[in-house]
Parts: C-alpha cells; sequence; structure tokens
C-alpha cells in the first residue's frame, strides 16, 4: 500500500509542475518582463538583463530565508495562474462544445440562433452544389461530366462548415454531435443514454485512447484559458498581444483536431462494440444496424414515471 501511495503521490507532482507550475512560471516571466520594460520600452534587452541584474544583487535574494521565501512565491503564483487558466479553459471548452447553447443567456443566446441559421444556409448551399455534382457525374456524355477536383472540392467545402448539417453554433460542437446524429440513422441508438453502459464493456486499451482524446481536447481548451491571461498585459506591455493572438490560433486548431479525434473514436467505439453489449444483456445476436440498436436502447430505456391518478 506504501508503495502505491508513494507511485500515486509522484505522479500527481508531476501533473502538477507540467500543467501549473511550468506555464504558470512562464507567464509570472512575461508578466514581470512587461512590468519592468513598459510600453515605451518593449523590447529593451539590455534593459531588461540590467533589471534582473540588479534583483539578482538584492539584499532579499541573496541570503538563504529570501530565496526559500521568493521560491515559495513563484510556485504559489505559479500556481495560481494554471489553475485560473484552467477555470477559464473550461469556460471556453463549454462554449466550444456548445452542448447546451439554447440555455445560454438571452443575448448570448439570440446571436448563437442566427449564427446557427447562418451556418445551415451555407450548408444547405454548398450540400446542394455538391448533389449537383453527384448527379451532372452520372451523364451520358463524358462532356458534360464534371471533374473529380470539383466534386472533391465541393465536399471540402461542406465539411469545413460541418460534417452534418449544423445543429450547434461551433464546428467543434458540431462535430461531436455528428456522431450521435449518424449513430441514430444508422443504427436507432442514442448516444447519450448508450454511452455510459458500452464504457463498461469496452476494451482496457480502447478506454485509454478515448480517456487521451478526451484530455488532449481539454488541454486545446486550456491554451484559450492561457490567451485570456496574457491578453490583459498589453495594457502595459504590447508584445503580449501577439502572444495571445499565438495562442488563441494554436488553441482554435487543436480544438478542431482534438474533437474531431474524440468524436470519431467514439463513433467506432459504438460500431465496433455495440454487439458485446447486446451479448452482455442477453440480446440474440444480430449484425450492427437499426434492429440491433433498437432491441439495445428498449432494453437501456427506462420507461415514463406513470402519472399520478388525479384524486
Amino acid at each position: 500500500m506504501g508503495g502505491l501511495l508513494s507511485e500515486l503521490s509522484k505522479k500527481l507532482a508531476e501533473r502538477w509542475l507540467t500543467l501549473l507550475v511550468l506555464p504558470g512560471a512562464l507567464y509570472l516571466a512575461v508578466a514581470a518582463t512587461g512590468h519592468t520594460l513598459g510600453q515605451s520600452a518593449a523590447l529593451d534587452v539590455g534593459r531588461l538583463t540590467h533589471a534582473i541584474s540588479d534583483t539578482a544583487r538584492a539584499p532579499q535574494v541573496t541570503t538563504v530565508g529570501g530565496q526559500v521565501v521568493l521560491l515559495a512565491a513563484i510556485l504559489a503564483g505559479a500556481a495560481a495562474a494554471g489553475l485560473a487558466a484552467q477555470s477559464l479553459g473550461s469556460v471556453v471548452e463549454r462554449v466550444a462544445l456548445a452542448a447546451g447553447w439554447g440555455t445560454w443567456p438571452w443575448l448570448f443566446g439570440d446571436w448563437a440562433e442566427r449564427h446557427v441559421a447562418r451556418r445551415q444556409r451555407r450548408w444547405d448551399a454548398a450540400r446542394a452544389e455538391y448533389e449537383v455534382l453527384r448527379l451532372l457525374e452520372r451523364a451520358p456524355q463524358p462532356a458534360d461530366r464534371p471533374r473529380p477536383r470539383e466534386r472533391h472540392r465541393a465536399a471540402h467545402k461542406c465539411e469545413r462548415i460541418s460534417v452534418e448539417r449544423p445543429e450547434r453554433p461551433t464546428w467543434s460542437g458540431d462535430r461531436i454531435h455528428a456522431t450521435a446524429v449518424r449513430l441514430d440513422r444508422d443504427a436507432h441508438v442514442n448516444l447519450l443514454v448508450l454511452w455510459p453502459h458500452l464504457w463498461l464493456v469496452l476494451p482496457e486499451e480502447l478506454r485509454g485512447e478515448i480517456g487521451r482524446a478526451r484530455a488532449a481536447l481539454t488541454r486545446a481548451a486550456v491554451l484559450s484559458g492561457w490567451a485570456l491571461l496574457y491578453l490583459p498585459l498589453a495594457w502595459w506591455w504590447w508584445p503580449a498581444v501577439p502572444l495571445a493572438a499565438t495562442l488563441v490560433i494554436i488553441s482554435a486548431r487543436r480544438l478542431r483536431t482534438t474533437s474531431d479525434t474524440y468524436s470519431t473514436l467514439l463513433e467506432a467505439s459504438v460500431r465496433l462494440h455495440l454487439t458485446d453489449l447486446a451479448d452482455k444483456l442477453r440480446i440474440e445476436e444480430q449484425p450492427m444496424g437499426p434492429l440491433l440498436g433498437g432491441a439495445v436502447m428498449r432494453r437501456l430505456s427506462s420507461p415514463a414515471p406513470a402519472a399520478e391518478p388525479a384524486s
């Protein structure tokens, strides 16, 4: 038991150092640099070097007690900054996935509703263009057929908007929602109801892959949290603006990539292991499809509560 607790505490310390302290220490260093240089000498390396040298020679830093206090303050500040970035990242993640956008406050909810409608119109137009090109490919005369590149370009244009018809205001949210749409269409299963039960029968290796993909999605959102923390530093140091913008761009690209990976793993898990869950539920073996999905959902769904008789 002692060895297990020791190993667990070691892993927790490593995660604490990697996720909170190191990024937080970098943030404190940037904040201290901006405070030292200001707007007028934002890129003056000589002034920064001179300020660091003066600080290193200060009596409070040269003593052991002062160094201990300084190290403790840096660790505490870095951890606090890391926790703040993770909190902001969780907000960014909820906005990026937009699972409950219909309950957003009225101003944001109205904007999201208009944005969804606009994305739907763009997707419908792109999809119609793609379907026209598919029909033209069957033209009897080769001269009347479009080039394959045109159809691929139209398909890519449609997927850049959303994989399925948009129902959420963000691409990442629609990508995860598309998994539920496809499984409902192809196998008549409700992913929200099915997933907790399916998770228990998935192989350990696959669960690890899904967990890592989900963690990568969270880390991508935390990058935006760091960007939100760096942005106020621009008040006294303008290089914080391009730094925050870079983090936003990287975070946006990673959110798209990780949400796509996570959604693909969710869909593949259901398609490959729905029969395993059906076997656990003692359902007669059937191929993956609406009949099997319907039978599984009937076993997993709880009937609606009966209304109390009127007195």
